[in-house]
Formats: C-alpha cells, sequence, structure tokens
C-alpha cells in the first residue's frame, strides 16, 4: 500500500544524517539515494527560511518521543517548493542509539488518496488486515471481511454495535478506551497488543492481534476512529516461546552461580529450593535418603520395593501459602511406602509429572492426610518430582508443587528444565556429604591427638582452646601441648602444620609425640626445635611453625625458642601486655633451623598468651594491626579467670567463616 500512496520513508540519526532513504523518497524529494545517504537532513530538503522551525521539531520528535504529524515546505531537488505531509515519531535501537522516522507524502497526493479511500470500498473488502470504523458512539459503522473472520461474526452483527457488545469473551475495554483516546484527542495509536478469544475461537485457545487506531476526519468534522487489526497469533506464541526460553536460561545461568557456592549439604539444597521458586514452582522441597548422608550405599532399587526413608533439607515457598506447613520441616526424617510418587521418584531414578492433580493424588503427594487436606485448601493443582542423581546414584528427589497462583499446569518443558537442575545440585550435594565426611573425619582425628584438660602443675595454672576451620574450609594441622618436666619445670607448645585435611592432622600428630619425647630428654628448647626440624624434612612436603616454651617456677622465668610462629604475648601482673622479642627463625621443615632460646620473666600473676595465626590473621587485615589488636584485648582480660580469657579472645578476634583452625594456650604463674 505504501508504494500505491507513495508515501515515503526517511530515517535521521540523532545529529541530523540521512541514514534511510526509501525509492519512495527519490522520487518525493528529488534527490537519488547516493545523493541522500549521509546528508544533514535541515540542509538537503528545507529552505533557510524554515530550517529552525524544522530543527525545533526534530528536536521535539528526538528528545521529547513525541510523535508530529502535520503539513511542512520542502524544498524539491528542482529549487521549488511542496507542501508535504508527514508523520515523524522516534526510533530507538538495540544499542539505546536513537533516530527520527519520518513518513512522507505529496499534499495533494494525500488529499487525492483521502477522497479516493474514502470512496473505495473495493479496497477495505479485499484488505488482509481486519479494517473497521467507529462512528464517534464507538459503534461499529463498517467491517470488512477480513475483521469479520477474526471475529467470527458476520459484518451486519457488528454494525451498531460496541466492540464490547461483539467480541464477548475477549475483553474489549482496553479496546474502547484507547478508541476514545484517539477520538479525543486526534493522536493515532499505533500495535495496541491484544490477547484473548473471540466468538471465532470456537475450541479455545489465546490469540492475539495488533491493533492501530487513527482518527477519521472531513476538515474540521471528526467522522469517528478507524482500526486496523492484524492477526500476530503466530509472532506473539513465538515471541513468548522465546520469551519462555530465555528465562530457562536465565534460571540455568543463576542456578550454575547460586547453587553449590559452599561444601555444605543443607546450604546447597537451600541454594537449590531457592532457585527453582517462584520462577518454577510455589513451592518446592528438597529431600535425601536418610542412606545418603549416612554414607550407605544403597542397591539399585526396583520399582515398588518398599517403603524409603528421607530427610528433608530445604523447603521454599514463594508466597504465604497453606502448602508450606504441609511439606516435611527441614531436619525431619519420614518413611514414606512404595506407593508415593515421591518414593516411586527415587525408586525408578526417572521424573514423575502429575500435570493436574486430583483429589485421588493428594494423598499420595502429601506426608500426611491432614497435609493432603492443607494442600487442597492451598489450591495445588500440579506436581513435578524429579530425581537428585550425581554419578549414577540416587541421592533424594526434588519435590515441585504449582498451587492457584500460577495457573499453568507442569509440562514437559518444566521437567527437563527440573532434571537439569536437580543434576546439577545433585552433584553439589554430593561433593559436600563426601566432603564434610571427610572433614568430620580429620576434625575426629585431630581432636583425637591433641591433649585432654591441661594438667595441674606446680605454679602455673592454664588454660586452652581448639577450633576447627568454620564454614566450608577444611580442618588444619593447628596443636597445643602442656608437657610435664622434671623439678616441676613445664613445657608449653604451640604449632601449626601448613596445609589442611587429614594429611595435615596426621602429621600434626606425629609432631606433637616427638615434642614429647623430645621434651622428656630436658633439651633446650632450641635443641628440642633442631630435632624436630629433622623430622619435619622427612615428611615429605609438610612444613610448620612452632614455639617452644619451658616455664621454670624456682627461676620465676621462660625459656622460649620460636620456628617461624608468630610471637607470644606476655602480660606483666604490674604492666601492660606486650609482644614477646623473639628470634622468629624458620618454620620447621625448611631444614637448619637455627632459632635461639631467649629467657623471659614470668614473675606471679604474670600471663603468657601462646596462638596459632588462625586467630588473627585475615585477608582485609595487616597483621600488624591485628597483632596490635590482640594485645590491647590480652590487656583487657587482665581481671578474667584464664577461661573466660580465653572464650573473651576467639569471640573478639575469630570471624565468621574464619578458614584457618586455632589452638589458643594462655599460662599464668602462681608461683
Amino acid at each position: 500500500m505504501l508504494d500505491v500512496l507513495g508515501v515515503a520513508a526517511v530515517v535521521v540519526d540523532s545529529a541530523g544524517r540521512i541514514v534511510l532513504w526509501s525509492p519512495q523518497a527519490e522520487t518525493l524529494f528529488g534527490y537519488p539515494a547516493d545523493e541522500a545517504l549521509g546528508q544533514y537532513v535541515a540542509r538537503l530538503i528545507v529552505g533557510e527560511e524554515h530550517r529552525d522551525e524544522a530543527v525545533r521539531l526534530f528536536g521535539e520528535v528526538l528528545r521529547g518521543g513525541t510523535t508530529w504529524a502535520g503539513t511542512f515546505p520542502v524544498r524539491h531537488k528542482d529549487g521549488s517548493t511542496r507542501q508535504v505531509e508527514f508523520r515523524n515519531m522516534r526510533l530507538t535501537d538495540d544499542l539505546g542509539d536513537l533516530y527520527a522516522l519520518g513518513i512522507a507524502a505529496d499534499r495533494s497526493a494525500v488529499a487525492r488518496v483521502e477522497t479516493e479511500l474514502a470512496l473505495s470500498d473495493r479496497l477495505v473488502s479485499q484488505s488482509p488486515i481486519g479494517l473497521a470504523v467507529l462512528d464517534t458512539d464507538l459503534r461499529y459503522a463498517l467491517v470488512n471481511a477480513a475483521l469479520e473472520r477474526f471475529n467470527g461474526i458476520p459484518a451486519s452483527r457488528h454494525l451498531g454495535r460496541r466492540p464490547s457488545e461483539v467480541l464477548a469473551p475477549l475483553d474489549a475495554g482496553p479496546l474502547e478506551a484507547a478508541a476514545r483516546q484517539v477520538l479525543e484527542t486526534g493522536t493515532p495509536l499505533l500495535d495496541l497488543q491484544v490477547t484473548g478469544s473471540t466468538p471465532a475461537d470456537r475450541e479455545g485457545g489465546e490469540h492475539a492481534w495488533s491493533v492501530s487506531f487513527y482518527r477519521l476526519e472531513a476538515g474540521e468534522r471528526v467522522l469517528g476512529v478507524a482500526a486496523w487489526v492484524i492477526d500476530v497469533t503466530e509472532r506473539h506464541r513465538a515471541d513468548a516461546a522465546a520469551d519462555r526460553s530465555r528465562r530457562r536460561l536465565a534460571l540455568l545461568a543463576d542456578a550454575s552461580a547460586r547453587v553449590g557456592t559452599t561444601l555444605e549439604v543443607e546450604r546447597t539444597a537451600d541454594e537449590l529450593a531457592s532457585v527453582v521458586v517462584p520462577s518454577l514452582a510455589d513451592v518446592a522441597a528438597v529431600d535425601v535418603l536418610d542412606s545418603v548422608l549416612s554414607l550407605r550405599r544403597p542397591g539399585a532399587p526396583e520399582e515398588g520395593e518398599g517403603p524409603a526413608l528421607f530427610r528433608a533439607l530445604a523447603v521454599k515457598a514463594g508466597h504465604e501459602t497453606e502448602a508450606l506447613p504441609a511439606a516435611d520441616p527441614p531436619g525431619a526424617v519420614a518413611m514414606y511406602g512404595a506407593d508415593r510418587l515421591v518414593t516411586r521418584c527415587v525408586r525408578t531414578a526417572r521424573p514423575v509429572l502429575v500435570a493436574r492433580v486430583g483429589p485421588e493424588e493428594l494423598p499420595r503427594i502429601a506426608r500426611s492426610p491432614e497435609a493432603a487436606r492443607q494442600l487442597a485448601r492451598a489450591g495445588v493443582h500440579s506436581y513435578l518430582a524429579v530425581p537428585l542423581i550425581a554419578r549414577g546414584e540416587v541421592l533424594g528427589a526434588l519435590d515441585l508443587k504449582r498451587d492457584r497462583h500460577n495457573p499453568l499446569p507442569f509440562d514437559e518443558d518444566d521437567v527437563l528444565l527440573a532434571v537439569e537442575l536437580a543434576a546439577r545440585a545433585a552433584v553439589g550435594i554430593d561433593n559436600a556429604r563426601w566432603y564434610q565426611s571427610m572433614r568430620n573425619s580429620a576434625v575426629t582425628l585431630q581432636r583425637s591427638l591433641l591433649p585432654g584438660d591441661p594438667p595441674a602443675r606446680p605454679g602455673l595454672e592454664v588454660a586452652a582452646r581448639y577450633q576447627p576451620a568454620q564454614e566450608s574450609s577444611e580442618v588444619g594441622g593447628d596443636w597445643y601441648d602442656v608437657i610435664a618436666l622434671p623439678d616441676d619445670k613445664t613445657a608449653l607448645v604451640v604449632g601449626d602444620v601448613m596445609g589442611s585435611g587429614i594429611d595435615a592432622a596426621a602429621t600434626m600428630g606425629r609432631l606433637r609425640t616427638a615434642t614429647r619425647a623430645f621434651a622428656d630428654l630436658d633439651l633446650s628448647p632450641t635443641q628440642v626445635l633442631r630435632h624436630l626440624d629433622r623430622i619435619t624434612v622427612g615428611l615429605e612436603h609438610f612444613i610448620a611453625t612452632c614455639l617452644f616454651a619451658v616455664h621454670d617456677p624456682r627461676r620465676g622465668r621462660c625459656r622460649i625458642a620460636n620456628a617461624g610462629h608468630l610471637p607470644p604475648v606476655r602480660l606483666p601482673a604490674d604492666g601492660p601486655a606486650e609482644l614477646v622479642g623473639l628470634s622468629p627463625g624458620v618454620p620447621l621443615g625448611v631444614g637448619e633451623g637455627a632459632s635461639r632460646t631467649a629467657r623471659v620473666p614470668f614473675l606471679p600473676g604474670d600471663r603468657l598468651v601462646l596462638y596459632t595465626d588462625g586467630l588473627i590473621e585475615t585477608r582485609d587485615t595487616s597483621i600488624d594491626e591485628r597483632l596490635a589488636l590482640l594485645v590491647s584485648l590480652v590487656d583487657a582480660t587482665r581481671d578474667l579467670s584464664l577461661e573466660e580469657s580465653c572464650d573473651r579472645l576467639l569471640r573478639d578476634l575469630r570471624r565468621p567463616g574464619a578458614p584457618d583452625d586455632v589452638a589458643l594456650l594462655i599460662a599464668r604463674s602462681t608461683a
């Protein structure tokens, strides 16, 4: 129709330069495309006397986003000035750049076409686009054959009636409101998207239309509103499918970023449940087989083999709903029979989909009759369970429900998405359960290798603490010891094997045993550390730091040697706390360690604080600042008991999620 009407299209960028010049524009303005493209539009087709006005209108359209329509004098290439009818609007591309689109036609041609169109019923009747004319009361005055087909109603039943009286069950209220706005303002409304069904859709289903309105005028008299209706159902469905695919990809990307951030089973399950609601389900629960958490690997069970014992790890809802308390709370253990759908899911290792949940399915979904009633009251109408499978083993199930907040049932696409999400999370859960088992073993080993309560020693009071690494980090090789020596002397030891895991804990145990053996030989602290260095050199790649102190109550002093460890803090009974100046030495295992023994006064009432680096080291604060903080906190514990001092230091210095373990030993001279 643009060709028939001779309507030209011109696109101008934000700088006012022509970037599109249609063949009709060449005819209308006289300039071929190769002469027009890239030119400043105001200089090319606007006379100097009208240029300021053209620039102003261009700015309103481009900056204000308004649509301008009207007649404007344009300079033709032959030098003549012609009246041209314009419709100008702003466009934005995918990069956010602004353009102005001008639709133009010769004013005399427009007047001629208006007359011809008003008289040409043939053009209206043959158009594949639905066309209608509404009078000033918004009643149908003309309907073409295409619109008859769209609406499923003959033209005779349209005439004299409003859209709301004709198009039920479609909600025509927005259409009438838009038409009335165009009638009152004269501003066209383009591409109003309408979805629903009309009497033509006897088998149901949703259609989509693009509706545009513009006001019909004869001089200054308003005749009514014309409507153009295009069936865009296929495009709408394609857009909806593309949007759904984008949302699914976004959900998978979100799951990749949010699920499995830690090596904790419960946290991973909670992350999975949080990702799927409300994007995929209204209520989500993650349940694992109890045998999985106890690291018992069951054989591949057959369908209907019997009940299954589940442990609930996480449950989430996208909104307040009775379906939430109907689920097993996290931590609860429940035995479900073979007839239950979640049991069938883990027994067969296949998804279980109930697209439309009826009263007969609810007892096979809910954990109890009361829970089934709660699900019914919540409007649960669709159910999906997918197995959590990692490395060929079924760990449990992801249980999904939709209630009245989401009227769409689960479909096969949802099954594929849920299976993908469950597979990713299952690997994280599997990693976490094996990691937690190994970590628990390492912690158990390390605690078994550490001494019990410090023994009572003459002239000495001792308190100690050990804390493993927190959050997801592995256990390390930190240790402390209090060793009885001849002549009422006592050895105080703190050490740290670099590394983590069971190997580090085992190495720590070997060094602690060797330290006790060398201490019994009544060697000096320097000699003890030299012997430990030789042993550590033979322990493959392990390196350790160690602080070895011997308290002599008869002489009121401590002899201390250091192998690459942090210095102790001394709190005199009558003075401020301070770091003990020691030769730092080199860590055990480096070889040729030559730390020197220092003699430090240790009088009645004095305290000595030995610790490992996990107490003070952080990623965001320098070691000097943390040491200064430690000294000040030790000073502040002067009036506390040793047990209270240990707790206070750990509370004030130990940060949540600390990645390293801590050994802390505080001794006070009593004689």
